[in-house]
């Protein structure tokens, strides 16, 4: 898969980076998920975003990790990796499942929901 705005080694990087944050998550693909949403992000977020990855990179481990957990740059990491994960993508692929189905998350239908009027004052 091509990238957009990461490349090889910055992808690679910030999957370990939300195995640390969000165990499991790579299996998702989250770097494929991420670089689609910075593609579509000002530049200056995309270089932010980069940054961010870049300062984290060789915090492979969940102590090296925490002497970070204070920075800009754990937060945007981070706010990156859980919404890579809890927006229930799974990479082409790769093998998932997906956090929805991990958490046992069932979006109802419609057709299955029990309507309640009685905001209309009608009983």
């Amino acid at each position: 898969m091509a990238f957009k705005v990461l490349n090889a080694r910055r992808a690679a990087d910030y999957e370990a980076l939300c195995d640390l944050i969000v165990p499991g998550s790579s299996r998702i693909g989250p770097a494929t998920y991420t670089d689609a949403a910075l593609a579509k992000a000002p530049a200056p977020l995309q270089d932010t975003a980069l940054q961010a990855i870049d300062a984290l990179a060789d915090a492979r481990t969940h102590e090296a990790l925490a002497a970070h957990e204070r920075s800009a740059e754990f937060a945007l990491v981070r706010a990156l990796a859980v919404e890579a994960f809890c927006s229930d993508f799974v990479a082409p692929g790769a093998p998932g499942p997906g956090a929805w189905t991990e958490m046992g998350f069932e979006v109802p239908r419609p057709v299955d929901l029990e309507r309640d009027w009685s905001w209309l004052g009608i009983r």
